[in-house]
């Protein structure tokens, strides 16, 4: 992202890359794990937000979500969301699933 934005507003791909993650997935209090599930249901929950939910969907399965825990932080978003946000959620991690190799 950071790359894209050079050549049109390369302080602002700075921005967006200190403030979250130099400043606040640096705080102590949640572990990886956790602010990553809360992201996830943020940005579900927004419904406007797929490009930065497949980035993090990605990024719970690197800090240790299952797929399954991420089916059902998605599935619950119904219920404060809407369907719709829950089907776009669902919708972005079937393809960042498709996209890694099979969960051993």
């Amino acid at each position: 992202m950071i790359a894209a934005l050079a050549d049109i507003a390369p302080d602002f791909a700075e921005y967006v890359f200190e403030f979250p993650f130099g400043d606040i997935y640096s705080r102590p209090g949640l572990d990886l794990r956790a602010r990553e599930i809360a992201t996830i249901a943020a940005l579900a929950a927004m419904g406007n937000a797929a490009p930065q939910l497949k980035v993090h969907i990605d990024a719970g399965l690197n800090v240790g979500l299952s797929r399954e825990e991420i089916t059902e932080i998605l599935m619950q978003m119904a219920v404060y969301a809407g369907f719709p946000a829950a089907l776009n959620g669902l919708f972005a991690a079937k393809e960042v699933f498709a996209s890694r190799p099979p969960a051993s």
